[in-house]
């Protein structure tokens, strides 16, 4: 369901998809995720073409994908592109979808996947950590994965992060320097019931390593 707000407020009123300036305004990430696990868990049938089909309709003019409700919000957030481009990626049906997946690559390009356009400074401090797991939030070792994912790796846009990504190397892996959630066996918000790794700035993640590993091997940089 969607339907057109003006502002803000007016957004927030209504149950569906806000349309505002012509964008619509919805966390496309949570799309984008259940298309990309149900492909690769082996569970995808037709019904993953409605979820194809509400990415295409909602992608912004720039690539990507954005929830925020301000009605000048005109740039495509990496939070809520990645995991869109992510299952446009996987999902082998259509060349609108693989077409998709490479224009929400741009977002993430022209900005070699963390630094501001205008100023060429860091976009988030968090970018630029490692986290395991990514669940919807960003860094670049995730944009990096997912570009791998579409084979973009040798674009020299990629250079810093790739650069980055090596320098953030421990004597045994690399770390998780921060995480997206805690440790309960209760449900909650930002709850999760395993921990993975934990997070140090002086000891390895296993996760975060193997990512790393196969990040670095894909970019053609594997160096053991």
């Amino acid at each position: 369901m969607e339907f057109e707000a003006t502002a803000k407020s007016a957004a927030y009123r209504r149950r569906g998809v806000p349309v505002m300036r012509g964008r619509y305004r919805r966390c496309a990430s949570q799309q984008g995720n259940a298309l990309w696990f149900l492909i690769m868990l082996g569970l995808a049938d037709s019904r993953c073409g409605d979820l194809v089909e509400r990415l295409l309709l909602w992608q912004w003019p720039d690539g990507g994908w954005n929830c925020d409700k301000n009605p000048a919000a005109d740039t495509s957030s990496f939070c809520e592109t990645l995991l869109p481009m992510k299952g446009l990626a996987a999902y082998s049906a259509t060349d609108a979808a693989a077409a998709a997946a490479r224009r929400a690559a741009q977002v993430l390009l022209a900005r070699r996947l963390a630094y501001r356009v205008s100023t060429g400074t860091l976009m988030h401090p968090e970018f630029a950590k490692l986290h395991y797991p990514l669940y919807w939030h960003y860094d670049v070792l995730g944009g990096l994965k997912g570009l791998a994912g579409l084979g973009l790796l040798g674009d020299e846009r990629c250079t810093d992060a790739l650069d980055l990504l090596e320098s953030l190397r421990l004597a045994d892996g690399w770390p998780a320097h921060a995480r997206y959630y805690r440790v309960s066996a209760s449900i909650a918000l930002h709850h999760d019931s395993v921990d993975w790794g934990g997070t140090s700035t002086r000891r390895a993640n296993p996760w975060v390593t193997a990512d790393a590993l196969a990040v670095l091997r894909a970019a053609g940089r594997l160096r053991l």
